[in-house]
């Protein structure tokens, strides 16, 4: 993508009614309005708020904020021209459980209060194979007592990868600090009753790995408060 097109899609992010783009100080300093205000003043309502991380072009936060209209869906990432997409496709849906929200994941505390959270979605995130890459991974220890923070206690934390890898050392992770495994498959396309929810939402690549013959991973978590 040109220079050019990108600085458009900032500009046109910074008009969406549903993205927000906290800096870095304002987050830290406590400044960001929304945390623990999320119910009140953006989406108006009790529902549980459910965030997805890594979000790239929305695509998942979007479409399961159209299977759940029930629930508020937050789509988090870093890359603000590509959440363009998902935010844009979220206005045109006339969509009202779904914003958007740039920022760095290891600042999550920082926007969101305790227990402010019900679910996560983790989707396609990069696995970060390289040793000295581990602290990036969104499972690794670090992170995983991050979620708890901003979690209530019957939480949900989804993972969804196209990395046997990650997959694996999620698992070996959380059977070591003795976490609440609620469902784990290698290839959850191979599952005879695959939770529909999973397999019935999928991203542009997702589509493309599977007509590829690789296999999807999923686990299902909750960590104990």
């Amino acid at each position: 993508m040109g220079r050019k097109n990108k600085l458009k899609r900032f500009e046109e992010n910074q008009s969406f009614p549903h993205f927000f783009e906290p800096t870095r100080d304002e987050l830290i300093s406590g400044q960001f309005v929304l945390k623990g205000q999320w119910s009140q003043q953006f989406f108006k309502n009790n529902h549980p708020i459910v965030l997805e991380l890594g979000c790239g072009k929305g695509e998942y936060t979007v479409a399961l904020a159209q299977k759940f209209p029930e629930k508020n869906f937050i789509g988090i990432d870093i890359k603000g021209a590509r959440m363009w997409r998902g935010a844009k496709n979220a206005l045109e849906l006339g969509l009202k459980n779904v914003a958007f929200l740039r920022m760095q994941i290891e600042l999550l505390d920082h926007a969101f209060a305790q227990e402010e959270i019900s679910e996560i979605w983790i989707t396609f995130p990069d696995p970060q194979q390289k040793f000295k890459r581990t602290k990036h991974r969104l499972t690794n220890q670090n992170f995983l007592n991050l979620y708890k923070k901003i979690l209530v206690p019957e939480h949900i934390i989804h993972l969804k990868t196209d990395s046997e890898f990650l997959h694996g050392y999620t698992l070996g992770i959380l059977e070591g600090r003795d976490e609440e495994i609620l469902f784990s498959h290698h290839d959850i396309y191979s599952h005879p009753e695959p939770p529909s929810f999973v397999t019935e939402i999928q991203t542009f690549y997702e589509k493309k790995w599977l007509e590829e013959g690789k296999k999807i991973t999923y686990t299902r978590f909750r960590l104990k408060k």
